[in-house]
């Protein structure tokens, strides 16, 4: 019950774009793409998805830009009418953001992902990972299954491959 209020009140403030959440996107902007945070922005989401307060679990916030990538793709001469340099990923953000965290902590497996905001530049995600290093049998499974984020086995990966509608 408890939690199902909180969700509604992130929710009210994101639709609201109230005071408080655009201040919480302007100092998220200046601060660096990968931050390790002390608690999930929203937790009941997070808890839906796998975090749970306890050692070993932690939450990472990741900072993707919005819009195509940036560089070229091909390594080697193409055709000045080829221009590759804006050729997209086939990957959604969220996906980007789960192997950005997961490369900052190599120790760490991905549990889940979720969308805490987004401004005009950038989408902001939490990514919830466990140490593999503590052992707890909660997330033992999950551990085993070493680069899932790269495999595309977390929920967003199993989405961007069409396992999920």
């Amino acid at each position: 019950m408890m939690y199902s209020i909180i969700q509604k009140n992130f929710q009210k403030s994101y639709k609201e774009r109230s005071p408080a959440y655009k201040e919480r996107l302007m100092q998220w902007r200046k601060e660096p793409a990968i931050v390790r945070i002390e608690k999930p922005t929203n937790i009941a989401r997070a808890r839906s998805l796998g975090y749970r307060a306890v050692q070993g679990v932690f939450v990472v916030r990741v900072k993707v830009r919005k819009g195509r990538r940036k560089r070229r793709d091909p390594k080697a001469g193409r055709k000045a009418r080829h221009n590759y340099r804006f050729l997209p990923p086939q990957l959604s953000l969220q996906v980007i953001a789960e192997q950005r965290a997961n490369r900052k902590h190599p120790n760490a497996e991905v549990i889940n992902s979720y969308w805490v905001g987004e401004d005009g530049v950038y989408k902001y995600f939490e990514v919830i990972l466990a140490d593999r290093g503590v052992k707890n049998k909660k997330i033992a499974q999950i551990i085993k299954r070493r680069g899932r984020a790269y495999r595309g086995l977390t929920s967003a990966g199993r989405k961007a491959r069409g396992l999920v509608r």
